[in-house]
């Protein structure tokens, strides 16, 4: 089926339940509509779907904003709240009742629920046939009363899918849905056509939990008169085993990605890729996935989470991005975590040991760990085999070499020909002053390498950390 269904912009929206954290299947249906809207010069809408008011907080609302914020989506006009329409809700279900398409219902629920019973004791189907449905209105009692649509009870109802394809309901297994309650409030499955419609939206990207919604949505389309949008029913997210992804596979909620460190950029790349491809393309940028990404590309079979994936992509981000981006990845991470922000010495010191230690890096804990020589102030604090690894031997090294860096060439080949000399001296090779060196200027044994380290701290501190592991206690 082709991925449009007029000439009309692409509109595309994104409409979570505020009832708790932001679950990683539901910013990739975010990320898959504003893709699919960026990439078309439409428009991506956010609609807080919380009709359901005892299950919705303000709180969650506010951390889907939160979370699609630091995705780095951003959507166009307003967020609309579902239940400040239900006015206009409630006037479609009557306009449905004034066309013929819907009808008062008076049967309470104790009638319903008597009528499954005999129905399951019969061994019948327990779909509810109202006895109201072509009452005579003159029939009708003073009594509280549903709206129910009239569905239709022979033949079909087709789904013309852009990712599961024709997807065929008997319309005898579809019931007379309530519209709106008696106390006047719609339900989801009118609120939704009638937001979708009025906000023009041309394309409805979610996942392949509501197909069966699909169907009985249609019909209030079909009972309006108004344009089917079309229908592209994603599938699930699952975990590794092939169950559907929950909390015993580990991280499921936007915000933990977020805590892990993965930087935004390639959380929506390793996204964009879980469940929909182009050729064998595995890093791409944004303006490639825009340019890239279609609804004939969405796999029909559910896309299982690989965390070794996500940490291979986030790597080669954090490799490959502009160093002001990652300097703000990193200075937003540490916010979100309620750790200090770097000083400005820290900063500048940051920035300019990116390129020793970017391109080994999967997270953004993990580079500041790897940084960490740059980040730390004196008096350092040495690990137990950083102090270890300065022997006497070392030591009477890394004396007679602090004074001769004061006047040295402060470049690579300098500093390494002078460490070089200095351990040939004592018929020792340079691996064997590395290590107190690196213990040194690091406080630990494992570190980039000691001559990026010296490049990247300056000479002054160098000096400076070289004379205070020296008076280390032995």
């Amino acid at each position: 089926m082709p991925e449009s269904a007029s000439a009309s912009p692409v509109v595309t929206r994104f409409a979570p339940s505020p009832t708790g954290y932001l679950h990683i299947g539901g910013a990739r249906t975010a990320l898959f509509n504003w893709l699919y809207a960026r990439g078309r010069g439409g428009r991506f809408l956010l609609r807080i779907e919380d009709t359901d008011r005892e299950r919705s907080t303000p709180e969650a609302a506010a951390a889907i904003l939160t979370g699609l914020r630091w995705l780095g989506l951003d959507w166009d006009g307003d967020v609309v709240s579902q239940f400040d329409r239900r006015d206009r809700h409630a006037a479609v279900a009557r306009e449905m009742l004034a066309r013929g398409s819907a009808y008062k219902c008076f049967a309470t629920p104790d009638e319903i629920e008597a009528f499954r019973e005999r129905a399951r004791a019969e061994g019948r189907s327990t779909l509810f046939r109202s006895p109201w449905r072509d009452a005579d209105p003159a029939s009708h009692p003073d009594a509280p009363f549903v709206i129910r649509m009239k569905a239709p009870r022979e033949g079909q109802t087709v789904i013309d899918d852009a990712v599961q394809g024709r997807v065929v309901f008997g319309n005898d297994q579809l019931d007379d849905m309530v519209v709106l309650r008696s106390d006047g409030t719609p339900t989801y499955m009118l609120a939704v056509v009638v937001d979708d419609h009025d906000a023009g939206v041309t394309h409805v990207i979610r996942g392949d939990d509501h197909l069966n919604n699909a169907a009985r949505q249609q019909m209030v389309y079909d009972a309006m008169g108004w344009t089917v949008p079309v229908w592209a029913h994603i599938p699930l997210i699952h975990g590794a085993d092939g169950k559907k992804l929950s909390k015993r596979h580990g991280a499921v909620g936007l915000h933990e990605f977020a805590g892990m460190g993965y930087p935004p950029a390639a959380l929506r790349n390793y996204l964009a890729r879980l469940g929909w491809s182009h050729g064998d393309d595995e890093f791409f940028t944004d303006a490639q996935a825009m340019a890239w990404f279609d609804l004939a590309g969405i796999n029909r079979a559910p896309a299982r989470l690989d965390m070794k994936k996500l940490e291979h992509l986030s790597g080669l981000h954090i490799a490959a991005m502009p160093a002001e981006t990652l300097m703000a990845d990193i200075a937003a991470f540490l916010e979100a975590q309620g750790r200090p922000a770097l000083s400005a010495a820290q900063r500048d010191a940051l920035s300019r040991a990116l390129p020793v230690v970017r391109d080994r890096a999967r997270t953004l804990p993990d580079l500041l760990d790897k940084a960490q020589f740059c980040l730390a102030e004196r008096p350092l604090d040495p690990d137990p085999r950083a102090r270890a690894a300065l022997d006497s031997v070392s030591r009477g090294i890394l004396s007679e070499l602090t004074p001769r860096l004061q006047n040295a060439t402060w470049s690579r080949e300098a500093l390494e020909g002078l460490v070089t000399a200095a351990a040939a001296a004592h018929g020792l090779g340079l691996g064997r002053i590395a290590a107190p060196l690196r213990a040194a200027l690091s406080g630990r044994t494992v570190s980039p390498s000691v001559f990026d380290m010296m490049l990247v701290i300056g000479r002054d501190e160098t000096i400076a950390r070289l004379n205070e592991a020296l008076a280390w206690p032995e």
